[in-house]
């Protein structure tokens, strides 16, 4: 009697997890010690995988064990981990696990970029296995009874828990197998496995009738709950159907039985009478129509026995009178089982692979403190950079320090020729010419690398946009153009970085054509640099003039500051902080990372002083130059002036301002290369993810084409065609005319097994059409058909009258049932044609007869169901 329900597996297909997730380990996290040790966690991640996806699994416990670690591991990198369609994208496929197939196509699947779909296929074998497991225990022993009830029980949870997740999870419509409603009631289905596993060691132990009849009753609560929820819905696999409705009346008759003896134990005879019949004649049911799903003879037996001993004892001394069923009080309920919840981890053997690896939420909080902090940074240096750039300026225009040093009058000054040195040693003008020389052939090598990335969308997705004009809401995944709005939109940010960049480059080299004469001036040797400035009158002298005096100390401390300023600088880089612990606390404190305030907090602190110092230094620069400025008017009285001499001085000044715009076109120019050659790296990291996600849709597209061709093939080839009136069934009496063609074979019928009445001539019926009906339950009421008259004074089967108790399943139309009229695949059929509804009806020749008419014969008389056209396979 104990013949339990379990679950098929799901099969998944072959994915290397290990590929994307290292390509996302090397672009994300550096280091090439902490890269190694991740990627091999993914390694033993995509092995852990095969073992538990890859291969058939023993119903054993070691085999869901496995299924367990892996399901676990999915849920630990899940937030370390951005798995989607436009980032890490990998794409799972999943068969479903009811559907058979067919023989055009093969069975039902889906493809998904989703790790959320990988968790619950994955949670779903788990259930289905456990069920498996379950279903193999020896109910002969308490260990076996515990064991099957700890299975049964987490397979309803596991079941529950997709129920309540699937539609969030996926957001799309899943497969049937893990449909709401489907799961929801494979959940229920282990839920009333499991208290029967209870109903059974309850009576093994011998325990009290009152409570095995409540814990029977409350199983056949449990079983009818499940049938009526996949009674009108295709859903599950046909034969589950009668063995619910099978194990709803057995624990029935069972929880009547044990209550009838609590009944004579109360002397109530009658009552004990009324709840073995109630229990004989559901038995019974079970034995007439479900017998080759469950065998309920000993039970049959043993109730039976029981009522004619009540009968007899009540018939010559009790005299009680038998109550009517619906008199007698209802049996209570008592469940002693419970949906085991999901709580990760579920393996007892669980150990993350990916421990040391931080979760994305912490990985992202952290990038954006580094940009937090790079801006502060970037702001300080740059004012102290704007800051040295305009004390330049001032001494450049005041021709400081060059003009207290010239007081011959026909010498290079002294900071001048030091001036010129530093320009020689770097290289002069030829470096110059070099670097933007440089520039264009690294703006063009970006510009092509990110052109091609966008042409590699562009044309993905004008093949997505073709696919779906031509297959229309066939065409189920999401749009290309919704898709790609994450890239398009980070390519359109580095369109407008290059467009900044080829601007400032315009800039730099604009500026370079204006000073580049005075600079190939600072180029050349002493000689003919002094040459070139020309010579002036002698000055009166002003060595030991006070007003010299303060001018050089003036100008010591700008340069004492400028020196702080670049030490200044140094330590701004050079400061490292790793948030990565702060972020954790956070998270693991709150559930959440408040970034801003805890980065504009750490950052205040760390930082806090040196913006302090750079306010502190700019400052002190502003009071150095105005006091400079004031006393190098009074040192321009004391000067005797002239045209040469004014003229050697703005010589000078050029000369100045010339180093000063050397040195700071060279670091642009330098800063220009470095960032055109980091952009490089980014830019072939953009197409590497235009290539992967390009890649993934692309395996995407041809897995949908290859399901949409199957579909194609299972649909019909034609509407079906209405049968004329000439063709119904014929009025009682009458004899159908004669048919030149031969009588096709009648369809096998699920359900009763009719013998054929007699009739002139019968047609043969195969043993094989008799036994092919093996899956359904014998006795369980056949589909409504028309059942035609029969012919004068041949024999017509008895009508059998309904059972008054757990009526059988209604069968839904599958080929060879009432209904189902299998139609011939039309001449050129083509899987991509589609509209094909349109195309004019014409059989295949392979498919028809030779000399069999288009449409079936009259139907024999006598016969008690409708004829069905037949085609030779």
């Amino acid at each position: 009697m104990t013949n339990f329900i379990s679950v098929q597996l799901k099969k998944a297909s072959e994915v290397d997890l290990a590929k994307p997730l290292c390509k996302f380990i090397q672009q994300s996290y550096p280091g090439a010690e902490a890269q190694a040790e991740h990627c091999r966690a993914a390694e033993e991640l995509s092995r852990l995988r095969k073992s538990a996806l890859g291969r058939p699994l023993d119903k054993h416990e070691s085999a869901l064990e496995t299924l367990l670690r892996y399901y676990d591991q999915l849920c630990s990198i899940e937030p370390k981990f951005p798995f989607s369609e436009n980032q890490v994208c990998v794409t799972f496929t999943w068969k479903d696990a009811f559907d058979k197939g067919s023989l055009f196509g093969g069975s039902a699947k889906l493809a998904l970029a989703s790790l959320g779909y990988e968790k619950t296929c994955v949670l779903f074998n788990c259930g289905a296995l456990a069920s498996q497991i379950a279903a193999e225990q020896n109910l002969d022993n308490d260990e076996g009874l515990k064991a099957a009830a700890k299975h049964y029980q987490f397979a309803s949870g596991a079941f529950q828990h997709i129920k309540d997740t699937v539609l969030s999870a996926l957001n799309r419509e899943p497969t049937v197998d893990i449909s709401p409603d489907t799961v929801g009631t494979l959940s229920l289905i282990m839920l009333a496995q499991a208290q029967e596993v209870f109903f059974l060691k309850a009576t093994r132990d011998k325990m009290k009738d009152a409570i095995i009849a409540k814990l029977a009753n409350q199983a056949a609560d449990y079983y009818g709950d499940a049938y009526k929820q996949c009674q009108y819905k295709d859903t599950l696999p046909k034969e589950v159907f009668p063995v619910l409705a099978a194990k709803h009346c057995i624990m029935q008759a069972n929880a009547e039985y044990h209550q009838s003896i609590l009944a004579k134990q109360q002397k109530k005879f009658g009552e004990e009478i009324g709840r073995l019949q109630h229990a004989a004649d559901l038995v019974k049911t079970v034995a007439s129509r479900y017998d080759e799903y469950i065998n309920v003879k000993d039970l049959v037996d043993k109730i039976n026995r029981a009522l004619a001993a009540a009968k007899k004892d009540n018939d010559f001394i009790y005299h009680d009178r038998v109550p009517d069923l619906k008199d007698l009080e209802p049996i209570g309920k008592a469940s002693l089982v419970k949906s085991t919840p999901v709580v990760v981890p579920l393996s007892q053997k669980f150990t993350d692979l990916f421990e040391k690896m931080v979760p994305l939420q912490v990985q992202q909080s952290v990038s954006v403190y580094n940009q937090r902090k790079a801006d502060l940074v970037n702001r300080s240096i740059a004012q102290m950079r704007e800051a040295t750039n305009l004390a330049n300026g001032v001494l450049a225009s005041l021709n400081l320090p060059a003009a207290i040093e010239d007081v011959s009058g026909d010498t290079v000054p002294q900071s001048i020729l030091n001036k010129s040195k530093s320009v020689i040693e770097q290289g002069g003008i030829q470096t110059v010419d070099q670097l933007i020389k440089d520039l264009p052939e690294l703006l063009q090598r970006n510009k092509e690398i990110l052109d091609e990335s966008l042409r590699l969308l562009d044309e993905e997705e004008a093949t997505d946009n073709d696919l779906r004009t031509k297959f229309k809401e066939r065409w189920q995944r999401t749009p290309s153009n919704e898709l790609y709005k994450p890239l398009r939109a980070e390519g359109a940010n580095y369109h407008n970085i290059l467009n900044k960049a080829m601007q400032a480059d315009g800039q730099v080299k604009e500026r370079y054509q204006t000073h580049r004469d005075t600079i190939a001036l600072l180029c050349k040797p002493e000689a003919e640099l002094n040459a070139a400035i020309p010579s002036a009158n002698p000055a009166k002298t002003l060595q030991g003039n006070e007003v010299v005096n303060v001018l050089r100390t003036l100008l010591a401390s700008l340069d004492e500051v400028k020196k702080e300023r670049e030490q200044l600088e140094n330590d701004l880089k050079s400061v490292n902080f790793d948030m990565t612990s702060k972020f954790l606390t956070a998270l693991a404190q709150d559930g959440a990372i408040n970034e801003e305030a805890i980065s504009v907090t750490e950052l205040d602190r760390i930082y806090g002083s040196y913006t302090q110092k750079v306010q502190e230094s700019l400052k002190k620069q502003e009071e150095l130059l105005k006091n400079i400025q004031n006393a190098h008017q009074d040192f321009s009285k004391m000067k005797h002036s002239n045209n040469e001499s004014n003229l050697r001085e703005e010589v000078l000044k050029n000369l100045a301002v010339a180093n000063d715009n050397f040195v700071e076109l060279v670091a642009n120019l330098k800063e220009g290369t470095k960032f055109y050659n980091e952009l490089t790296e980014i830019l072939l990291k953009f197409q590497n993810k235009c290539s992967d996600i390009i890649f993934a849709r692309k395996t995407e597209r041809d897995e949908l084409l290859k399901d949409l061709q199957q579909s194609i093939a299972r649909e019909p080839s034609a509407p079906s065609i209405p049968l004329p009136t000439y063709q119904t069934t014929p009025a009682a009496g009458s004899k159908p005319a004669a048919s030149p063609a031969p009588t096709p074979a009648p369809r096998t019928m699920v359900g009763t097994k009719p013998q054929p009445p007699a009739r002139p001539p019968p047609p043969v019926i195969s043993a094989a059409s008799s036994s092919s009906s093996a899956l359904a339950p014998s006795g369980a009421p056949a589909a409504p058909a028309a059942v035609p008259a029969p012919t004068p004074g041949a024999s017509a089967p008895a009508a059998s009258t309904a059972p008054s108790q757990a009526q059988g399943p209604p069968y839904p139309t599958y080929p060879g049932y009432p209904g189902y009229c299998q139609m011939p695949m039309p001449m050129g059929y083509n899987p991509y044609m589609y509209g094909q509804y349109n195309l004019p009806y014409a059989p295949s020749p392979v498919y028809q007869t030779p000399g069999q008419p288009p449409y079936p014969p009259p139907q024999q008389p006598g016969y008690p169901f409708p004829q069905q056209p037949y085609y030779q396979q």
